[in-house]
């Protein structure tokens, strides 16, 4: 028997070797590439986040400063904000403490996510 070798054979294992080699180079930048986007992804996402805080308490804090301190008792106590921004952030509370005319108000996440707290103190007059 006499076995005979076609060009035609070579062809097709060059072939699939270079597909193979196209596929492991196309793998090796995906995935670092992919993972990289995840990543900024939660990062900006956590940014947001944190700067979506800082504006409610900010605002929230100087309506209190302006006056609406007077009509909050002393001690701690959870603070109900009317921004609908605050749907944009993770479940966390709101809470304000009035010492005699120091006033807190504080953003705080519910469980651990990167942010945390947001506190703002102004002395009222």
């Amino acid at each position: 028997m006499v076995i005979q070798h076609s060009s035609r054979g070579r062809q097709r294992g060059t072939l699939l070797f270079e597909v193979v080699m196209a596929m492991t180079i196309l793998i090796i930048a995906v995935f670092p590439l992919g993972f990289s986007l995840h990543t900024d992804a939660k990062l900006f996402r956590l940014t947001y986040q944190r700067a979506v805080a800082m504006e409610i308490v900010d605002g929230e804090i100087e309506i209190l400063a302006a006056g609406g301190w007077r009509d909050l008792p002393e001690g701690s106590r959870p603070y109900a904000v009317h921004a609908n921004a605050a749907t944009n952030l993770p479940p966390g509370q709101f809470t304000v403490t009035r010492a005699g005319r120091q006033i807190q108000l504080r953003w705080a996440a519910a469980k651990k996510s990167g942010i945390g707290p947001i506190i703002r103190e102004v002395t009222v007059k």
